[in-house]
């Protein structure tokens, strides 16, 4: 990933060779968010990210780096933010502020780091490390999503398969069926009469999951008791519960650990590492930490009475703090972490896709049998005729 980086950061270098090095804007501030709902890709971000690192570096002052990025954006919403980040920065605003502006765009974590990186005089090496740390978020994403498009896929074709069986395939059986004066099977019977049902209750059928599945987003998007039950349920199904534990604590390490790297003070760090956390129980485990810092205890204490981050953890941050070495621990940590959520989804998704083709199979060979069962008994009758 660092070479990656590094090759990405290579090439801006060379455009940029040969600048000399001026004072770059710099301030202090909490950003103001106007959540004016322009939403870019997260890939989009971080390739600013990487050039702006890479002209930063080089000694271009900060205004005109964002100038030349914003001149080089294609139209689009993207472009408009950089104008108006531009903007703000050359009128004294400081880069942390102007960017923190568009929180859409540039999550809290970001606007923090770049906080920090102005503070302590390392925007360029800051940038780098925002950078690298997204795309590791973004391959760990990507492989995420291309591990589930195969299930996906099988499961949408085996809705519409059903549909079809169902709908259309089961009734001309029927017609059949009720042609000939035959004994039905229960095999077929149970069949037929779910097809009936299917078919006079279509609305019903197809309406219902999607109704509980909009109540369900609505009330996972207002929060409270149930978005904490779901969230609670979810780290104890098997296997993915596992992998989502790690995979949060992964997340926790790495924006956590990144940010104490970055300067920033622990009870910030704690703040943001909250606030981007996507999980109810880890969101509130994170708080508990942070109220127990705030008394003037350690880290690692606390992550332990919380119960959701694992001995190896604990013991691994107390070390940390012990030697001095918090922010090299945390980003061991979440190294570690991250390739085992990558082997256990690996070893997930093996799992998943047979087991889909097998219920499939089920499937259609409980519908072969239902229906050809019937039929033989019918071809048999007719030949002693």
């Amino acid at each position: 990933m660092a070479k990656k980086i590094q090759r990405k950061m290579s090439g801006g270098a060379a455009a940029t060779k040969g600048v000399a090095r001026t004072p770059s804007s710099s301030g202090g501030g909490p950003p103001k968010k106007k959540g004016r709902g322009k939403r870019v890709s997260g890939q989009t971000v971080t390739d600013f990210t990487l050039q702006l690192a890479t002209l930063s570096s080089a000694g271009i002052p900060i205004v005109r780096a964002l100038s030349v990025l914003h001149g080089q954006t294609p139209n689009g919403p993207f472009k408009q933010v950089l104008a108006e980040v531009v903007e703000d920065v050359a009128s004294g605003t400081p880069l942390s502020e102007a960017l923190g502006k568009h929180d859409r765009c540039f999550d809290p974590l970001y606007a923090a780091m770049v906080k920090a990186g102005e503070s302590g005089g390392l925007l360029d090496t800051v940038l780098e490390r925002l950078a690298i740390m997204r795309e590791r978020a973004a391959d760990i994403g990507a492989k995420i999503k291309g591990a589930m498009l195969y299930p996906a896929v099988i499961v949408v074709v085996a809705v519409v398969v059903v549909s079809i069986v169902i709908l259309f395939v089961i009734p001309r059986f029927q017609e059949i069926f009720d042609t000939f004066d035959v004994t039905l099977p229960d095999i077929t019977l149970l069949l037929l009469n779910t097809a009936n049902f299917a078919t006079q209750y279509f609305y019903a059928v197809f309406g219902l999951p999607i109704l509980l599945l909009i109540i369900h987003s609505s009330l996972m998007a207002a929060g409270g008791g149930y978005r904490r039950f779901i969230h609670g349920i979810l780290l104890k199904v098997p296997l993915m519960g596992l992998v989502l534990r790690q995979g949060y604590i992964a997340g926790f390490s790495r924006t956590f650990g990144t940010l104490v790297q970055a300067g920033v003070p622990h009870l910030d760090a704690l703040s943001i590492t909250r606030d981007t956390t996507p999980n109810v129980i880890f969101h509130e485990a994170i708080e508990e930490i942070r109220l127990t810092v705030r008394e003037g205890e350690g880290i690692s204490t606390p992550m332990g009475d919380t119960g959701v981050f694992d001995d190896l953890v604990c013991n691994m941050v107390e070390v940390g703090e012990e030697t001095g070495e918090l922010e090299s621990m945390l980003l061991k940590v979440a190294e570690s972490y991250e390739v085992q959520v990558d082997r256990k989804l690996d070893a997930l998704f093996k799992i998943l896709e047979p087991a889909l083709l097998i219920v499939m199979a089920v499937f259609v060979g409980f519908v072969v049998v239902a229906l050809f069962m019937p039929l033989l008994e019918i071809m048999n009758s007719m030949g002693d005729l």
